[in-house]
């Protein structure tokens, strides 16, 4: 289907392919691995034909279609409603549609039987093309991917970068190309989605190629793995536990072909050495020289298994109660959150709060840290406890303008020098790295430097949100080592099953609107969910998982002056929102222009012009962020005003 032979690709002086060789066949499922900064995503656009290559060829069948889900789609606005943005795929079938819509218009003044002959033709295109059944797939994945079937007629404008991640991704998988790019598209799902897009890519016709650092997605997902090492792409044929696996063998065969060959040059160096001088062996002293000219030398085995040893320091031990909340309720205006909810963490409690996005996840930490207040209920931490707090927005809070040690000694955890570049090596920053600035650094990067300043905190209880995401699977190791010689009590949100299965001895979950515990691991927990669905599905019950409808509250009629303010109110946000709708919009185009800058590789020759468009994408990016994040407040106010 698709062969890559003899590729080269550089960005600026770094090579990140080099006489790279692949062939891609119907119905291979990829996934697509390696460390951060190889070439995964690069590849991908290779591919599409948004970066051409510096040398070889990629040949391509004339009937290939290929579809990409990448980041970049995030920034992609509408004001169609998502099930509209979605059936876009149908592109040739909607235009069929409008025609029909005219012939059916043109009926009512002229019945002739060329305009029934053109309508069963155009009627027969339309069903050939699935017609008639395109608003039910489109009704299907969207559903499948989370959003309710009152979400469905809403604008895309009114969701949030993730959730419209999601709408295009239906939209790819409504095209059904021949070849699916997935980038990191477990990045923007919950559990559920993940669980059901596993189970729609197990019987899709096409190929796929899927960059994920999620390995129980690959798992599921792949029957095929490609390493991106050393500017090749070096398959395996199996997903990721096979190639783990397979690694380790072929590691081993290559570990000891490199010991004995080393074994042999020290031998022959020995020789020359000894009898270089000597005329009698002169002769056989320069043969060895001419054999070790020639000799083709075997590579060691590269470590890319991190270990971890960080010293954790506690000022003060806690109490054995480490927090307790009593019969909370939370709400946002109308819409309920939690209602007589009980949160008790007892020391050296080690859980996971997992479950589908929308359900109170984020809001259940913000209320655990006290960072917000709960409607009803109380809230009291235990004796001597000292907490951390880490979630994606923290990343915001970095100086950039800090060097990465600099921004560690200011984390004030009291730590010399020394004791800060070891955490910083367990994170992967070694040798000058720690000098690099903040604001030069991936999404990656500041995320382990941002996870590194929480960890060396003198905190004994950790609330850790979304820690792995941006993390390519190295560091998602690192993280499990450090977690794992850390003696506190936390609580971490992930969408990670291995990261989850990994850390945590208690699953906490949401059901009722109500925080629900399961005391054991991950795969214990999800074991029990099964059997919990299959023994209500014998018994003819609705699935325990089933959400069920918040409880009704009676309105209280709105007096004259409150329905007064409500309108003024209304008109007031109103206005805002489509002055803030205006400064996204300018916001986006200007990421763009610096995006497109960062894209060409030759501003990599020149630092000035590299430093000033990093400056200025990191400076609008951020603004972008802000702005949008005080656009959704807005919206959902002006959606309460509304209804």
């Amino acid at each position: 289907m698709i062969s890559i032979t003899d590729l080269d690709f550089h960005f600026g002086s770094r090579t990140l392919y080099d006489k790279a060789n692949l062939h891609i066949k119907p119905k291979d499922k990829i996934g697509l691995i390696g460390l951060n900064g190889r070439g995964k995503s690069t590849l991908l656009r290779i591919l599409v034909g948004e970066y051409k290559p510096d040398g070889g060829s990629i040949s391509m069948s004339k009937d290939v279609s290929l579809g990409f889900l990448n980041q970049d789609l995030l920034s992609y606005d509408s004001h169609e409603s998502i099930l509209v943005v979605a059936m876009q795929a149908f592109s040739e079938a909607l235009e069929i549609q409008k025609k029909i819509d005219e012939v059916l218009l043109e009926f009512e003044t002229n019945y002739t039987d060329d305009l029934v002959e053109k309508l069963a033709n155009l009627q027969e295109r339309f069903e050939a093309l699935g017609g008639y059944t395109m608003q039910a797939r489109a009704e299907e994945i969207l559903e499948g991917l989370g959003f309710t079937t009152e979400e469905l007629q809403r604008p895309l404008k009114l969701f949030s970068g993730g959730w419209r991640m999601r709408v295009m991704l239906a939209k790819i998988l409504l095209q059904q190309p021949s070849l699916l790019l997935l980038d990191e598209p477990t990045n923007h799902l919950d559990l559920p989605s993940i669980k059901w897009i596993e189970n729609y890519l197990a019987g899709y016709e096409g190929a796929v190629i899927i960059v994920s650092h999620d390995r129980e997605f690959l798992d599921r997902t792949t029957n095929t793995t490609v390493e991106v090492t050393g500017g090749k792409l070096v398959p395996y044929a199996g997903n990721y536990s096979f190639y783990l696996e397979e690694k380790e063998e072929r590691n081993a065969i290559q570990k000891g072909a490199f010991e004995n060959q080393q074994a042999q040059i020290r031998q022959a160096e020995r020789f020359i050495e000894r009898f270089k001088a000597k005329a009698s062996k002169a002769k056989q002293a320069q043969s060895r020289v001419k054999m070790l000219d020639k000799l083709e030398r075997i590579d060691d085995v590269a470590q890319d298994d991190a270990r971890v040893n960080i010293k954790f320091n506690f000022t003060v031990t806690p109490g054995r109660h480490i927090l307790r909340m009593e019969h909370v309720g939370k709400k946002y205006g109308e819409k309920l959150i939690f209602r007589d909810t009980h949160v008790h963490i007892e020391r050296g409690d080690k859980i996971a709060l997992i479950g589908a996005n929308g359900k109170g996840k984020s809001t259940l930490m913000r209320l655990v840290a006290g960072t917000e207040a709960p409607t009803t209920g109380n809230h009291q931490l235990g004796h001597n406890v000292i907490m951390a707090f880490y979630a994606q927005h923290q990343l915001e809070s970095l100086n950039v303008d800090n060097e990465i040690l600099q921004e560690m000694v200011e984390a004030g955890s009291k730590r010399n020098e020394m004791e800060l570049r070891t955490v910083l090596g367990s994170f992967l920053f070694t040798g000058d790295d720690v000098y690099k600035k903040i604001k030069v650094l991936s999404g990656g990067e500041k995320s382990r430097v941002a996870l590194a300043k929480t960890l060396i905190s003198e905190a004994n209880f950790l609330l850790l949100d979304e820690p792995t995401n941006h993390l390519d699977m190295q560091s998602v190791n690192i993280l499990i080592q450090a977690l794992d010689q850390y003696e506190g009590t936390y609580i971490v949100i992930s969408h990670d099953r291995y990261f989850v299965e990994n850390v945590a001895n208690k699953i906490w979950y949401i059901e009722d609107y109500q925080l629900k515990e399961y005391p054991g691991t991950y795969n214990e927990y999800e074991q029990w969910q099964e059997d919990r669905e299959k023994a209500a599905k014998k018994a003819g019950l609705a699935s325990p998982t089933t959400p069920k409808p918040a409880p009704k509250e009676e309105k209280k009629p709105l007096s004259n002056a409150e329905r007064d303010a409500n309108q003024q109110e209304l008109r007031k946000a109103s206005k805002e929102l489509k002055e803030i709708e205006a400064r996204v919009t300018t916001l986006e185009q200007e990421l763009a222009v610096y995006e497109k800058q960062l894209a060409d590789p030759n501003i990599y020759n020149n630092a000035a012009q590299l430093k000033d468009a990093t400056v200025k994408f990191e400076q609008v990016k951020k603004e972008l962020n802000r702005v949008n994040d005080q656009w959704e407040k807005l919206a959902e106010r002006v959606e309460e005003l509304e209804a």
